[in-house]
Protein backbone atom coordinates (compact mmCIF):
# COMPACT_ATOMS: atom_id res chain seq x y z
CA UNK A 1 0.00 0.00 0.00
CA UNK A 2 2.86 2.43 0.78
CA UNK A 3 4.29 1.93 -2.70
CA UNK A 4 0.92 2.70 -4.24
CA UNK A 5 0.74 5.86 -2.13
CA UNK A 6 4.05 6.92 -3.67
CA UNK A 7 2.76 5.90 -7.09
CA UNK A 8 -0.23 8.22 -6.73
CA UNK A 9 2.08 11.12 -5.86
CA UNK A 10 4.29 10.38 -8.86
CA UNK A 11 1.30 10.27 -11.21
CA UNK A 12 0.18 13.71 -10.02
CA UNK A 13 3.69 15.14 -10.36
CA UNK A 14 4.05 13.69 -13.87
CA UNK A 15 0.75 15.30 -14.86
CA UNK A 16 1.92 18.62 -13.41
CA UNK A 17 5.07 18.35 -15.53
CA UNK A 18 2.85 17.95 -18.59
CA UNK A 19 2.59 14.18 -19.12
CA UNK A 20 -1.19 14.03 -19.42
CA UNK A 21 -1.44 10.26 -19.82
CA UNK A 22 0.34 9.47 -16.52
CA UNK A 23 -1.46 6.66 -14.67
CA UNK A 24 -1.04 3.86 -12.15
CA UNK A 25 -2.59 0.47 -12.85
CA UNK A 26 -4.11 -2.00 -10.37
CA UNK A 27 -0.72 -3.63 -9.69
CA UNK A 28 0.99 -0.35 -8.80
CA UNK A 29 2.89 0.24 -12.04
CA UNK A 30 3.22 3.90 -12.98
CA UNK A 31 3.27 4.73 -16.70
CA UNK A 32 3.70 7.98 -18.61
CA UNK A 33 4.64 9.04 -22.13
CA UNK A 34 6.77 11.82 -23.57
CA UNK A 35 5.69 11.98 -27.23
CA UNK A 36 8.12 11.90 -30.16
CA UNK A 37 8.94 15.47 -31.25
CA UNK A 38 11.23 14.72 -34.21
CA UNK A 39 8.70 14.35 -37.01
CA UNK A 40 10.24 10.93 -37.78
CA UNK A 41 7.78 8.03 -37.62
CA UNK A 42 10.28 5.16 -37.64
CA UNK A 43 12.14 5.86 -34.39
CA UNK A 44 12.13 3.21 -31.64
CA UNK A 45 10.27 3.87 -28.42
CA UNK A 46 12.61 3.82 -25.43
CA UNK A 47 11.78 3.26 -21.78
CA UNK A 48 13.42 4.65 -18.63
CA UNK A 49 12.60 2.63 -15.53
CA UNK A 50 13.19 2.72 -11.76
CA UNK A 51 11.59 0.96 -8.81
CA UNK A 52 9.64 2.49 -5.95
CA UNK A 53 10.39 0.05 -3.13
CA UNK A 54 13.44 -0.02 -0.89
CA UNK A 55 15.27 -2.97 0.66
CA UNK A 56 13.54 -4.89 3.46
CA UNK A 57 16.89 -5.45 5.24
CA UNK A 58 16.85 -2.07 7.00
CA UNK A 59 13.99 0.24 7.99
CA UNK A 60 12.79 2.64 5.32
CA UNK A 61 10.13 4.23 7.53
CA UNK A 62 10.38 7.93 8.41
CA UNK A 63 13.56 8.49 6.43
CA UNK A 64 15.17 11.88 7.16
CA UNK A 65 17.58 12.73 4.33
CA UNK A 66 20.42 15.10 5.21
CA UNK A 67 22.38 17.22 2.72
CA UNK A 68 26.08 17.65 3.52
CA UNK A 69 27.18 20.50 1.27
CA UNK A 70 30.73 20.71 -0.04
CA UNK A 71 31.88 17.48 1.61
CA UNK A 72 35.29 17.99 3.22
CA UNK A 73 36.50 14.39 3.46
CA UNK A 74 35.92 14.22 7.22
CA UNK A 75 33.99 11.44 8.92
CA UNK A 76 30.21 11.93 8.90
CA UNK A 77 28.48 11.22 12.23
CA UNK A 78 24.80 10.60 11.59
CA UNK A 79 22.81 12.80 13.98
CA UNK A 80 20.06 10.44 15.16
CA UNK A 81 22.51 7.70 16.17
CA UNK A 82 26.03 8.92 16.90
CA UNK A 83 27.39 5.36 16.73
CA UNK A 84 26.70 5.43 13.00
CA UNK A 85 29.75 7.06 11.42
CA UNK A 86 30.60 7.08 7.70
CA UNK A 87 34.38 7.19 7.28
CA UNK A 88 36.72 7.26 4.29
CA UNK A 89 38.62 4.33 5.81
CA UNK A 90 35.58 2.09 5.51
CA UNK A 91 34.26 3.80 2.38
CA UNK A 92 37.32 4.93 0.37
CA UNK A 93 35.28 6.04 -2.66
CA UNK A 94 34.28 9.07 -0.59
CA UNK A 95 37.79 10.46 -1.11
CA UNK A 96 36.86 11.00 -4.76
CA UNK A 97 33.77 12.99 -3.73
CA UNK A 98 35.41 15.76 -1.71
CA UNK A 99 33.70 18.99 -2.72
CA UNK A 100 30.48 17.26 -3.74
CA UNK A 101 27.17 17.63 -1.93
CA UNK A 102 26.41 14.32 -0.22
CA UNK A 103 23.00 13.07 0.84
CA UNK A 104 22.79 10.60 3.74
CA UNK A 105 20.09 9.31 6.06
CA UNK A 106 19.98 10.34 9.73
CA UNK A 107 21.30 7.12 11.28
CA UNK A 108 18.08 5.24 12.07
CA UNK A 109 17.06 4.13 8.57
CA UNK A 110 18.43 3.51 5.14
CA UNK A 111 18.38 6.48 2.77
CA UNK A 112 16.39 4.81 0.00
CA UNK A 113 18.66 5.89 -2.85
CA UNK A 114 18.00 2.37 -4.16
CA UNK A 115 15.97 3.26 -6.07
CA UNK A 116 14.32 6.54 -5.28
CA UNK A 117 17.42 8.20 -6.71
CA UNK A 118 16.52 6.61 -10.04
CA UNK A 119 12.97 7.93 -9.76
CA UNK A 120 14.22 11.44 -8.97
CA UNK A 121 16.56 11.34 -11.97
CA UNK A 122 13.81 10.26 -14.36
CA UNK A 123 11.41 12.88 -12.97
CA UNK A 124 14.06 15.58 -13.41
CA UNK A 125 14.71 14.32 -16.94
CA UNK A 126 11.01 14.45 -17.83
CA UNK A 127 10.64 18.00 -16.52
CA UNK A 128 13.73 19.15 -18.42
CA UNK A 129 12.64 17.55 -21.71
CA UNK A 130 9.15 19.07 -21.50
CA UNK A 131 10.55 22.52 -20.68
CA UNK A 132 13.09 22.35 -23.52
CA UNK A 133 11.16 21.31 -26.64
CA UNK A 134 14.11 22.06 -28.94
CA UNK A 135 15.76 18.88 -27.63
CA UNK A 136 14.77 16.23 -30.15
CA UNK A 137 13.82 12.81 -28.86
CA UNK A 138 11.79 9.71 -29.81
CA UNK A 139 8.71 8.52 -27.93
CA UNK A 140 9.78 7.87 -24.34
CA UNK A 141 7.91 5.65 -21.93
CA UNK A 142 8.44 6.19 -18.21
CA UNK A 143 7.93 3.19 -15.94
CA UNK A 144 8.07 3.03 -12.14
CA UNK A 145 7.70 -0.45 -10.65
CA UNK A 146 6.86 -1.95 -7.23
CA UNK A 147 8.47 -4.91 -5.44
CA UNK A 148 11.81 -5.03 -7.26
CA UNK A 149 13.69 -5.77 -4.06
CA UNK A 150 11.74 -8.98 -3.49
CA UNK A 151 12.20 -10.18 -7.07
CA UNK A 152 8.68 -9.44 -8.32
CA UNK A 153 9.28 -6.06 -9.94
CA UNK A 154 7.78 -6.80 -13.35
CA UNK A 155 5.83 -9.98 -12.52
CA UNK A 156 2.48 -8.42 -13.43
CA UNK A 157 3.67 -5.82 -15.93
CA UNK A 158 1.59 -5.52 -19.11
CA UNK A 159 4.30 -5.42 -21.79
CA UNK A 160 1.82 -4.48 -24.52
CA UNK A 161 0.75 -1.51 -22.48
CA UNK A 162 4.36 -0.49 -21.91
CA UNK A 163 4.91 -0.74 -25.67
CA UNK A 164 8.63 0.06 -25.89
CA UNK A 165 11.43 -1.35 -28.06
CA UNK A 166 14.27 -1.19 -25.55
CA UNK A 167 14.91 0.43 -22.20
CA UNK A 168 17.28 1.40 -19.44
CA UNK A 169 16.93 0.98 -15.71
CA UNK A 170 18.48 3.65 -13.50
CA UNK A 171 19.35 1.49 -10.56
CA UNK A 172 23.13 1.43 -10.22
CA UNK A 173 25.86 2.89 -8.07
CA UNK A 174 29.16 4.44 -9.03
CA UNK A 175 29.23 7.36 -11.47
CA UNK A 176 29.79 5.89 -14.94
CA UNK A 177 28.51 2.40 -14.18
CA UNK A 178 26.94 0.73 -17.21
CA UNK A 179 25.83 -2.85 -16.69
CA UNK A 180 24.71 -5.17 -19.47
CA UNK A 181 24.89 -8.47 -17.61
CA UNK A 182 23.58 -9.70 -14.30
CA UNK A 183 23.46 -12.79 -12.16
CA UNK A 184 20.99 -15.51 -12.83
CA UNK A 185 19.16 -16.04 -9.54
CA UNK A 186 16.81 -18.51 -7.90
CA UNK A 187 15.22 -18.66 -4.47
CA UNK A 188 15.70 -21.99 -2.72
CA UNK A 189 13.79 -23.18 0.33
CA UNK A 190 15.17 -26.14 2.29
CA UNK A 191 12.58 -27.72 4.60
CA UNK A 192 13.84 -30.12 7.24
CA UNK A 193 11.29 -32.26 9.07
CA UNK A 194 12.00 -33.57 12.57
CA UNK A 195 10.27 -35.63 15.23
CA UNK A 196 9.77 -34.19 18.70
CA UNK A 197 9.82 -36.23 21.91
CA UNK A 198 10.21 -35.64 25.63
CA UNK A 199 13.92 -34.83 26.00
CA UNK A 200 14.25 -37.12 28.99
CA UNK A 201 13.07 -40.11 26.94
CA UNK A 202 14.17 -39.06 23.45
CA UNK A 203 16.82 -41.67 22.71
CA UNK A 204 15.98 -43.44 19.47
CA UNK A 205 12.84 -41.33 19.03
CA UNK A 206 13.72 -37.65 18.61
CA UNK A 207 14.97 -36.29 15.30
CA UNK A 208 16.07 -32.69 15.84
CA UNK A 209 15.50 -30.75 12.60
CA UNK A 210 17.68 -27.87 13.83
CA UNK A 211 20.73 -30.13 14.08
CA UNK A 212 20.09 -31.63 10.65
CA UNK A 213 19.72 -28.12 9.23
CA UNK A 214 23.02 -27.17 10.86
CA UNK A 215 24.71 -30.12 9.13
CA UNK A 216 23.12 -29.07 5.83
CA UNK A 217 24.52 -25.56 6.17
CA UNK A 218 27.97 -27.00 6.89
CA UNK A 219 27.78 -29.10 3.70
CA UNK A 220 27.36 -26.00 1.50
CA UNK A 221 30.76 -24.64 0.29
CA UNK A 222 31.82 -22.20 3.01
CA UNK A 223 33.81 -19.90 0.74
CA UNK A 224 31.08 -19.52 -1.89
CA UNK A 225 29.09 -16.91 0.03
CA UNK A 226 28.52 -13.20 -0.68
CA UNK A 227 31.05 -11.97 1.86
CA UNK A 228 33.83 -14.03 0.26
CA UNK A 229 33.13 -13.54 -3.46
CA UNK A 230 33.46 -10.74 -6.04
CA UNK A 231 33.34 -10.06 -9.78
CA UNK A 232 31.96 -13.01 -11.72
CA UNK A 233 32.06 -15.40 -8.75
CA UNK A 234 28.68 -16.84 -7.82
CA UNK A 235 27.45 -17.74 -4.36
CA UNK A 236 24.99 -19.44 -2.04
CA UNK A 237 23.41 -16.90 0.33
CA UNK A 238 21.58 -18.19 3.41
CA UNK A 239 19.43 -15.19 4.31
CA UNK A 240 16.83 -16.67 6.62
CA UNK A 241 16.64 -19.51 9.15
CA UNK A 242 13.60 -20.36 11.22
CA UNK A 243 12.92 -23.50 13.13
CA UNK A 244 12.41 -25.76 16.10
CA UNK A 245 12.88 -29.45 16.81
CA UNK A 246 9.94 -30.43 14.64
CA UNK A 247 10.67 -28.32 11.55
CA UNK A 248 13.41 -25.97 10.33
CA UNK A 249 13.36 -23.93 7.14
CA UNK A 250 16.46 -22.51 5.46
CA UNK A 251 16.05 -19.89 2.75
CA UNK A 252 18.84 -19.37 0.23
CA UNK A 253 19.34 -17.30 -2.85
CA UNK A 254 21.61 -18.90 -5.44
CA UNK A 255 23.38 -16.67 -7.96
CA UNK A 256 25.89 -16.99 -10.77
CA UNK A 257 26.73 -15.26 -14.05
CA UNK A 258 27.61 -18.50 -15.82
CA UNK A 259 24.41 -20.42 -16.52
CA UNK A 260 26.03 -23.88 -16.37
CA UNK A 261 27.59 -23.05 -12.99
CA UNK A 262 24.23 -21.66 -11.88
CA UNK A 263 22.57 -24.97 -12.67
CA UNK A 264 25.32 -26.91 -10.90
CA UNK A 265 24.78 -24.87 -7.74
CA UNK A 266 21.15 -25.91 -7.58
CA UNK A 267 22.07 -29.50 -8.36
CA UNK A 268 24.49 -29.44 -5.43
CA UNK A 269 21.79 -28.27 -3.00
CA UNK A 270 19.52 -31.05 -4.23
CA UNK A 271 22.31 -33.64 -3.94
CA UNK A 272 23.07 -32.61 -0.35
CA UNK A 273 19.40 -33.15 0.49
CA UNK A 274 19.33 -36.51 -1.30
CA UNK A 275 22.46 -37.69 0.54
CA UNK A 276 20.97 -36.68 3.89
CA UNK A 277 17.74 -38.54 3.16
CA UNK A 278 19.64 -41.70 2.22
CA UNK A 279 21.65 -41.54 5.43
CA UNK A 280 18.54 -40.89 7.54
CA UNK A 281 16.49 -43.54 5.65
CA UNK A 282 13.65 -41.01 5.43
CA UNK A 283 12.73 -38.11 3.15
CA UNK A 284 13.17 -35.47 5.83
CA UNK A 285 14.95 -32.84 3.73
CA UNK A 286 13.05 -31.24 0.84
CA UNK A 287 14.25 -28.66 -1.67
CA UNK A 288 11.96 -26.15 -3.43
CA UNK A 289 13.40 -23.92 -6.15
CA UNK A 290 11.76 -20.83 -7.57
CA UNK A 291 13.13 -18.93 -10.57
CA UNK A 292 13.77 -15.24 -9.95
CA UNK A 293 15.64 -13.91 -12.99
CA UNK A 294 18.30 -14.79 -15.56
CA UNK A 295 21.43 -13.08 -16.86
CA UNK A 296 20.23 -10.34 -19.19
CA UNK A 297 23.44 -10.58 -21.25
CA UNK A 298 21.89 -13.21 -23.51
CA UNK A 299 19.08 -10.82 -24.54
CA UNK A 300 21.23 -7.69 -24.77
CA UNK A 301 24.11 -9.14 -26.82
CA UNK A 302 22.06 -9.23 -30.08
CA UNK A 303 21.27 -5.51 -29.67
CA UNK A 304 24.55 -4.21 -28.29
CA UNK A 305 23.99 -0.89 -30.04
CA UNK A 306 21.76 0.09 -27.10
CA UNK A 307 24.80 -0.25 -24.82
CA UNK A 308 27.06 1.49 -27.36
CA UNK A 309 24.73 4.50 -27.33
CA UNK A 310 25.15 4.96 -23.59
CA UNK A 311 28.91 4.56 -23.83
CA UNK A 312 29.04 7.24 -26.52
CA UNK A 313 26.90 9.62 -24.49
CA UNK A 314 29.04 9.17 -21.38
CA UNK A 315 32.20 9.92 -23.31
CA UNK A 316 30.55 12.97 -24.88
CA UNK A 317 29.99 14.46 -21.42
CA UNK A 318 33.38 13.41 -19.97
CA UNK A 319 32.21 10.43 -17.93
CA UNK A 320 34.42 7.34 -18.02
CA UNK A 321 32.14 4.35 -18.76
CA UNK A 322 32.57 1.52 -16.26
CA UNK A 323 31.11 -1.47 -18.09
CA UNK A 324 30.80 -4.35 -15.67
CA UNK A 325 28.44 -7.10 -14.48
CA UNK A 326 25.84 -6.48 -11.79
CA UNK A 327 26.37 -8.64 -8.72
CA UNK A 328 22.65 -8.90 -8.40
CA UNK A 329 19.72 -8.18 -10.66
CA UNK A 330 17.51 -5.29 -11.65
CA UNK A 331 14.10 -5.04 -13.23
CA UNK A 332 16.15 -4.98 -16.43
CA UNK A 333 17.00 -8.67 -15.96
CA UNK A 334 13.35 -9.70 -16.09
CA UNK A 335 12.37 -7.04 -18.63
CA UNK A 336 15.04 -8.34 -21.01
CA UNK A 337 13.46 -11.81 -20.89
CA UNK A 338 10.00 -10.29 -21.40
CA UNK A 339 11.14 -8.82 -24.71
CA UNK A 340 12.51 -5.42 -23.64
CA UNK A 341 16.34 -5.48 -23.72
CA UNK A 342 17.23 -3.30 -20.77
CA UNK A 343 20.77 -2.56 -19.51
CA UNK A 344 21.34 -0.66 -16.28
CA UNK A 345 22.76 2.84 -15.78
CA UNK A 346 24.19 4.37 -12.62
CA UNK A 347 22.00 6.45 -10.32
CA UNK A 348 24.90 7.32 -8.02
CA UNK A 349 24.12 5.63 -4.72
CA UNK A 350 26.53 3.74 -2.45
CA UNK A 351 26.33 1.36 0.53
CA UNK A 352 22.86 0.25 -0.52
CA UNK A 353 20.45 -1.41 1.93
CA UNK A 354 21.91 0.00 5.13
CA UNK A 355 22.21 3.04 7.36
CA UNK A 356 25.53 4.09 5.78
CA UNK A 357 23.88 4.63 2.40
CA UNK A 358 24.84 7.89 0.70
CA UNK A 359 24.64 9.54 -2.70
CA UNK A 360 26.50 12.50 -4.22
CA UNK A 361 23.99 14.94 -5.70
CA UNK A 362 26.42 15.58 -8.57
CA UNK A 363 26.20 11.93 -9.62
CA UNK A 364 22.43 12.22 -9.91
CA UNK A 365 22.83 15.33 -12.05
CA UNK A 366 25.24 13.48 -14.32
CA UNK A 367 22.81 10.56 -14.62
CA UNK A 368 20.12 12.99 -15.77
CA UNK A 369 22.51 14.35 -18.39
CA UNK A 370 23.19 10.81 -19.59
CA UNK A 371 19.55 9.95 -20.24
CA UNK A 372 18.96 13.31 -21.92
CA UNK A 373 21.90 12.40 -24.16
CA UNK A 374 20.46 8.94 -24.85
CA UNK A 375 17.17 10.46 -25.99
CA UNK A 376 19.01 12.84 -28.30
CA UNK A 377 21.36 10.17 -29.63
CA UNK A 378 18.50 7.80 -30.48
CA UNK A 379 16.75 10.55 -32.42
CA UNK A 380 19.95 11.14 -34.43
CA UNK A 381 21.09 7.54 -35.01
CA UNK A 382 17.86 6.00 -36.21
CA UNK A 383 16.85 7.29 -39.63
Amino acid sequence: MIQKDLGKVLVEELKEIGLADAEMDEWGYVFATIPNNTGKDNLPTICFCSHMDTAPDCSGTNVKPILHKNYSGASITLPDDHSQIITTDQHPYLKEKIGDDLITASGLTLLGADDKAGIAIIMDFAKYIIENPLIKHPTIRILFTPDEEVGRGVEHLDMQKLNADFGYTLDGGTLGSLEDESFSADAVKISVEGITAHPGYAKGKMINSILIANEYIAAVPENEVPEKTAGYEGFFHLHDLNGNVEKTVLEYIVRDHDFSLFEKRKELLQKIASDFNKRLHQDLVKVEIKNQYFNMKEKITPVMHIVDIVEEVMKDIDITPLIKPIRGGTDGSQLSYKGLPCPNIFAGGHNFHGRFEYIPAESMIKATEVIIGIAQKVSEKFK
